[in-house]
C-alpha cells in the first residue's frame, strides 16, 4: 500500500454510486461504496436489497496526481471539499464504516452539524476503544460522528452494547 494514497470522497449524480464504483474499479482506482442490506417490499413479498449508505457518494483512496483521473470517470460530479481542497477522509473513519456495516444489519445515515468538545471513547460493541464522536446514546440507540464528513450513523444496541463514559 502506497502511503501517499489519501481517501477522498466524491460526489455523483443521483443513483449512479454503484456505477461509479464499477467504473472505477475498471480504471484499477482503489474505491469504496459502503452498502447498507435494506428489506424493501414488493406487491407479493419482500426482498433485501443493498443500497448505498451516503446517496451521491462514493469513496476512493488515490494518490493527488490522480483526483483528475477519477474527476473524469462518467457519473462523478465533484470531490467533496473542505477548506478549498478536496477533503480528506481518514483511513481510520473508513474501517468504521466498515465495521459498522458488517456488524449491523440496518444503519441510518443522517448528515448533520457537528459541535466540538464531544470527544468520547466507546467502551463496548463494534467500536469498543474508539475515540470519536457519540451524539447520543440511550437503552437502544448509538450514534457515532464522522467528522471529515459530517455525517451521523445510527444502529440500534442492546444496553449491555454501550456505556457512558
Amino acid at each position: 500500500m502506497n502511503n501517499t494514497k489519501k481517501w477522498y470522497a466524491v460526489y455523483t449524480k443521483p443513483r449512479w454510486e454503484k456505477k461509479v464504483y464499477a467504473l472505477l474499479q475498471e480504471k484499477q482506482i482503489t474505491a469504496y461504496c459502503p452498502l447498507n442490506k435494506v428489506r424493501k417490499k414488493w406487491s407479493d413479498r419482500y426482498k433485501i436489497v443493498h443500497e448505498p449508505l451516503f446517496k451521491s457518494y462514493v469513496f476512493v483512496q488515490v494518490e493527488e496526481n490522480e483526483i483528475t483521473n477519477v474527476r473524469m470517470v462518467s457519473g462523478v460530479v465533484n470531490f467533496v471539499y473542505w477548506n478549498g481542497k478536496p477533503a480528506v477522509i481518514k483511513e481510520e473513519e473508513i474501517n468504521t464504516i466498515r465495521r459498522f456495516l458488517n456488524e449491523y444489519g440496518h444503519v441510518e445515515v443522517e448528515h448533520m452539524q457537528f459541535k466540538p468538545n464531544q470527544r468520547v471513547k466507546i467502551m463496548s460493541g463494534v467500536l469498543m476503544d474508539e475515540e470519536g464522536i457519540v451524539v447520543r446514546s440511550d437503552k437502544n440507540k448509538v450514534q457515532v460522528i464522522l467528522q471529515s464528513l459530517g455525517f451521523k450513523l445510527t444502529a440500534r444496541l442492546s444496553s449491555n452494547e454501550i456505556r457512558p463514559v
